[in-house]
C-alpha cells in the first residue's frame, strides 16, 4: 500500500475502523474506495502472526538463559561463583534486558521515519546472525563469556528492532474496534515467551548447552524471508531528523544508570552489597543526572526521539507508568520464585540441585497456562468495554496473589502454589493486553513507533530495574538472618570453628547466586578440603539436598516478606495509575486529518499524502460513528492540553500538528 493509501501517519481514509467506521472500505481498504481485496483482508491477520512471532522469539531469548546457565558455564568451563567471575555471570544475563532498553525507543523513531516494516524486517536479520553465532564459541573461560556477551548483546539489538515496532505495525493494520485483540495476542506472546524461555532452556540445556541459542535460527530465518515476502508499509512515512543529541543521552544515561544497579547487588569493601561504592554511587548519580539532561533536550528539539508530548494524553502516561511498575512486579516474582523453587521447595522434596532448573521451569507452569487464557480474552473483551477496569481488575488480581504468596510457608503444598501461580497469571494478562492495547490506539499515527518504542521502553527498563531491586531486598532480609543461622548449622557437623565463621560471613549474595543456578551451596561454600576434615557421615549430611533448604528457609522466608511486600505496594500505585487512565481513548485520525487540511488551507496551502489528506465531510462522519462509545468510556474532559485536545464520550478528537509547528 503506498504512502497515498492513508491519512495521517497512513490512518485517514484507509481504515474505516479508525474512527470512521460509518464509511465505505473499511479494514484495507485503498483510500476508502472500492471493494476491499482478498488480499487486504488477509493482510492484518499476516502482520498478526509474524509480528507475534517476532515479539515471542525475542521474549523468549531474553529469558532462556535463566533455568540453562548452570549447562552453559560448564559447557565453557567457567565458575561463576568465583569472584572475577560474577560479572560475566550478570552480563550474559542483563546485557540482552539492557541493549532492548536502551535502543527500542531510537529505533521505534527510526520506524516513524524510514518505514516500520524496514526496521523490523532488518530486526529479523540481526537477531538470527546473533543466534547463529552464539552456539559457535571458540573460546573457554571468561573468553568464551565474552563472546557469548558481544553476541547477546547484537542479538538484543534485533529484538529491540522488532520491539519497538511490532505493535504500530499492528495499529496500523487493525482498526480501533478490533486492536485489543490484535495487540493482546502479541502482548500475550511478549510476556509469555519470558515465561516459555524458563522451560525451553531448562529442557535443551538437559541435551546441550548450545541447543538453548541454536532453537532460535531456524525461527529467526523463517521469519526473516517471511517478513520480507509478506509485510508492507501501511503508513506514511514522517520526514524528520535524527535526534542524535537525544539518542546519545537516552543510551549513555541508561546504561550507567542499568550498570550501576546491576553492580550494586555485588559486595564491596566488606559490605554485603556493593551501593555505598564509588563507582556505584557514580553511576547511578551520573545515570541519572544524563537522564534529566536528556529530558531538557527533549523538550527543546525539532523532531524528539522520546516525544515528551504524548505524556500530555492521560491513557499513554497512565498506561506506561502502570505498565513500567507492574514489569518491576513481575521481574522480580521471576526470579524469587525460581529461587524460591531451585534453593528450597524442589531439594525438599527429594530433587538433586543439579535437576532443580528444569523442575523449576516446569512447576512454574500454572502461570504461564493461566497467562496465555486470560491475555487474549482480555484484549477482545477491552475493544468492547474498553481497558480500564480490566486492567486495573488484573492488577489487583495480581497483587492478591503477591498476598498469598507471601502468606505461605517455605515448604508450601503445591496446589496452593499452583492456585496463587494461576491467578497471578490471569491477573497479568488482564492486565497487560487492553493496557497495551489502549496506549497505542491513544497516540496519532505519525507517532505510533516511536509510541510503540517507549511502552517498550518502560516495560525492558522495569525487568532490568527488577533484578537489581528485588536481589538487594531479598539479599538485605538474608544479611540480618543467614550468618547466625550458617555459624550455628555448621558447628553443630562439626565444621571447624574458624571455617564456619568464615563461611557465616560470607555475602549472602553467593548462596543466593549459588541457589538460582541450581548449585549445592554448601558443597561450594566448603570446598572439599573442608568437607574430607568432617566426619563422614556430617560430611554426607551437609551436602544433601535437605541441610540447605532447612538452614536457609526461615532467612528467606524474611526476604521473601520484605520482597512481596515491596511488590504489592508497586502493583497497588500501577492500579491506581490504572484507574486514573480515564475512559475509553482512541485516536481520531479522520478528525486529525481535518485539522491537518485547515491548518494547510489556513497558511495556504493543503497538506499532501504525506503530511496528511482528509475531507471536512469524512471528519464529521468519523465524529458522528465515534457516538457510540463504549460503557466505560468518559463523558467529561480529561485535562489534556496542547495539541491534544481532551476525550468526549469516550473517543478522542486530538489535533496532530502540521509540519514544523509543535
Amino acid at each position: 500500500m503506498t504512502a497515498s493509501a492513508g491519512g495521517v501517519g497512513g490512518g485517514g481514509n484507509r481504515r474505516g475502523g479508525d474512527g470512521g467506521r460509518g464509511r465505505r472500505g473499511g479494514l484495507g481498504s485503498r483510500g476508502g474506495l472500492g471493494a476491499t481485496s482478498a488480499a487486504d483482508r488477509r493482510y492484518p491477520w499476516i502482520a498478526l502472526s509474524n509480528t507475534t512471532l517476532g515479539v515471542l522469539i525475542s521474549a523468549i531469548n531474553s529469558s532462556i538463559v535463566i533455568i540453562s546457565l548452570p549447562a552453559i558455564f560448564r559447557g565453557i568451563h567457567l565458575d561463576p561463583l568465583t569472584p572475577g567471575n560474577v560479572s560475566y555471570l550478570l552480563w550474559i544475563l542483563m546485557g540482552f534486558l539492557l541493549v532492548t532498553s536502551v535502543l527500542v525507543v531510537g529505533f521505534g523513531r527510526l520506524g516513524d521515519i524510514y518505514g516500520r516494516v524496514r526496521i523490523y524486517n532488518l530486526g529479523f536479520v540481526v537477531f538470527t546472525v546473533g543466534s547463529l553465532c552464539l552456539p559457535f564459541d571458540p573460546f573457554d573461560g571468561g573468553n568464551g563469556a565474552l563472546w557469548l556477551i558481544v553476541w547477546r548483546l547484537v542479538q538484543g539489538v534485533g529484538a529491540a528492532m522488532l520491539s519497538a515496532n511490532s505493535a504500530a505495525i499492528l495499529t496500523d493494520a487493525f482498526p480501533a474496534n478490533r486492536r485489543g485483540m490484535a495487540i493482546g495476542i502479541n502482548q500475550v506472546a511478549a510476556i509469555a515467551g519470558s515465561f516459555l524461555g524458563l522451560i525451553v532452556g531448562g529442557l535443551l540445556s538437559e541435551v546441550d548447552w548450545r541447543l538453548v541459542f541454536l532453537v532460535s535460527v531456524p525461527f529467526g530465518l523463517f521469519g526473516t524471508i517471511w517478513s520480507y515476502r509478506s509485510l508492507r508499509e501501511t503508513s506514511a512515512r514522517i520526514p524528520a531528523k535524527m535526534d542524535w543529541w537525544g539518542n546519545g543521552l537516552f543510551a549513555v544515561g541508561l546504561t550507567v544508570l542499568l550498570v550501576g544497579i546491576t553492580y550494586g547487588i555485588q559486595p564491596y569493601g566488606g559490605h554485603s552489597m556493593g551501593w555505598t561504592g564509588p563507582w556505584v554511587l557514580s553511576a547511578l548519580i551520573g545515570g541519572v543526572a544524563l537522564l534529566v539532561v536528556f529530558c531538557v533536550v527533549e523538550s527543546r528539539v525539532a523532531s524528539p526521539m522520546f516525544d515528551l508530548s504524548l505524556f500530555r494524553i492521560k491513557a499513554f502516561a497512565a498506561g506506561n507508568f502502570a505498565g513500567l511498575l507492574s514489569a518491576i512486579a513481575r521481574g522480580g516474582l521471576q526470579f524469587m520464585l525460581i529461587i524460591w523453587l531451585q534453593g528450597i521447595w524442589l531439594p525438599l522434596h527429594g530433587y538433586s540441585f543439579e535437576d532443580t532448573p528444569l523442575w523449576a521451569g516446569i512447576y512454574l507452569l500454572p502461570l504461564t497456562i493461566a497467562f496465555l487464557a486470560a491475555g487474549p480474552a482480555s484484549g477482545i473483551l477491552s475493544d468492547r468495554r474498553g481497558a480500564r477496569v480490566l486492567a486495573t481488575g488484573g492488577l489487583m488480581l495480581v497483587a492478591a496473589s503477591f498476598l498469598g504468596l507471601l502468606l505461605l510457608p517455605t515448604n508450601f503444598p503445591y496446589w496452593g502454589f499452583a492456585l496463587l501461580l494461576a491467578l497471578n497469571g490471569v491477573g497479568s494478562g488482564l492486565f497487560s493486553s487492553p493496557n497495551g492495547s489502549a496506549i497505542m490506539s491513544s497516540v496519532p499515527a505519525s507517532r505510533r513507533g516511536v509510541a510503540s518504542g517507549m511502552r517498550v521502553t518502560f516495560m525492558n527498563s522495569g525487568s532490568a530495574l527488577s533484578i537489581g531491586l528485588f536481589f538487594s531486598l531479598m539479599i538485605a532480609g538474608l544479611a540480618s538472618t543467614l550468618p547466625s543461622a550458617l555459624h550455628n548449622g555448621l558447628l553443630a557437623h562439626h565444621v571447624p570453628a574458624a571455617e564456619a565463621s568464615r563461611v557465616a560471613n560470607l555475602p549472602p549474595v553467593g548462596s543466593l547466586f549459588a541457589a538460582f543456578l541450581g548449585y549445592n551451596p554448601i558443597q561450594n561454600l566448603l570446598g572439599p578440603h573442608t568437607l574430607a576434615q568432617v566426619p563422614p557421615a556430617d560430611a554426607h549430611a551437609l551436602v544433601s539436598t535437605s541441610f540447605f533448604p532447612q538452614l536457609i528457609s526461615g532467612a528467606f522466608h524474611h526476604g521473601l516478606v520484605i520482597v512481596f511486600t515491596a511488590a504489592i505496594l508497586m502493583t497497588l500505585i500501577s492500579a491506581f495509575a490504572s484507574l486514573l487512565r480515564g475512559g475509553r481513548y482512541v485516536h481520531d485520525e479522520a478528525g486529525a486529518t481535518a485539522s491537518l487540511a485547515a491548518a494547510g488551507a489556513a497558511q495556504g496551502s493543503v497538506p499532501d499524502a504525506r503530511s496528511g489528506s482528509g475531507t471536512a465531510s469524512g471528519a464529521a462522519s468519523a465524529s458522528a460513528s465515534a457516538s457510540a462509545s463504549d460503557s466505560d468510556s468518559a463523558s467529561a474532559s480529561d485535562g489534556v492540553t496542547g495539541p491534544y485536545p481532551s476525550e468526549v464520550d469516550g473517543q478522542s478528537g486530538p489535533v496532530i500538528p502540521a509540519p514544523g509547528v509543535r
